[in-house]
């Protein structure tokens, strides 16, 4: 079994126990941002991962939800950022910088320019991780989409990618608040999949691992803010806050807002029209 894993802290709660040999997992992880674990998983050379929701759209014929896992925001995520140099609204035709690493979070950009901000902007993918950020000394697009950890890094004051960048982007958009502005409704980042190939009793096994995982970590969040803190040079309080934000659960609230994204998707064409299919809890008889 080969199960993927995304190395932002905002999986930490998720993965925390299992790194610590405190739930055994019988798989192997593969690190990878968002994107990379997508192709993964649609190449079948993953058999349960946390994937882009937007991945899950593309192909639901193709996998199948893990119940009660997800990472979502109702309200500002802290993580996925709109960096621009004028007002949202004042981007029509101007060069706007998107990540590679979550085409999630590129289309939620792309629904809120056309409905909220009624803005055309010109989307230019690129790169957006720290070290790309920090290497580059930015871009001179007028506007950035950043996401993870980087985006954490940009917002906190003293740290060094924030001091070399705040200046040129006063205007700085969360694109969890707006969402839940807009819509009144949680916002779904990420969930976890199963190739509906994997063997059912193998991906109940990973399941049960990944939410006894979870369970410790949501426990244990002072813990892993003093390791999401060392990793990325943001305060520990900071860190705190971060993950007081998210709720790495799936419930009912959380699927209504997962449904208006992909109905808000499918109505723009960006995904085929599909239903929300989950992992059964046991293998049926026959």
């Amino acid at each position: 079994m080969r199960v993927g894993r995304i190395p932002y802290i905002n999986t930490y709660p998720v993965y925390g126990a299992i790194d610590r040999g405190l739930v055994p997992l019988d798989a192997t992880l593969v690190d990878g941002v968002p994107t990379a674990l997508n192709r993964r998983m649609a190449k079948g050379t993953l058999d349960v991962s946390v994937v882009s929701a937007v991945e899950y759209a593309r192909d639901s014929e193709r996998y199948l939800l893990l119940p009660d896992l997800a990472i979502s925001c109702d309200g500002p995520v802290r993580s996925v950022l709109l960096f621009s140099s004028v007002p949202a609204e004042s981007l029509s035709g101007q060069r706007v910088l998107v990540s590679r690493s979550s085409m999630t979070s590129v289309h939620l950009l792309e629904l809120l320019f056309t409905h909220v901000w009624k803005s055309e902007p010109v989307f230019v993918p690129g790169d957006a991780e720290a070290d790309a950020i920090a290497r580059d000394g930015g871009d001179p697009c007028v506007a950035r989409l950043v996401i993870g950890d980087a985006a954490l890094m940009l917002q906190s004051p003293g740290h060094p990618l924030a001091e070399a960048h705040g200046r040129a982007y006063p205007h700085v958009y969360d694109l969890g608040a707006v969402w839940r502005e807009w819509t009144g409704l949680p916002f779904v980042f990420a969930v976890w999949v199963a190739q509906r190939t994997t063997p059912v009793e193998q991906a109940l096994a990973v399941h049960a691992s990944l939410i006894r995982s979870r369970e410790w970590g949501v426990r244990h969040l002072d813990l892993l803010s003093t390791q999401a803190a060392e990793v990325t040079g943001v305060p520990v309080a900071e860190c705190r806050r971060y993950f007081d934000g998210l709720d790495w659960r799936l419930g009912l609230r959380d699927l209504e807002g997962l449904t208006e994204f992909f109905r808000r998707l499918e109505l723009a064409g960006k995904v085929p029209k599909g239903r929300l299919a989950f992992l059964p809890a046991t293998r049926r008889a026959g």
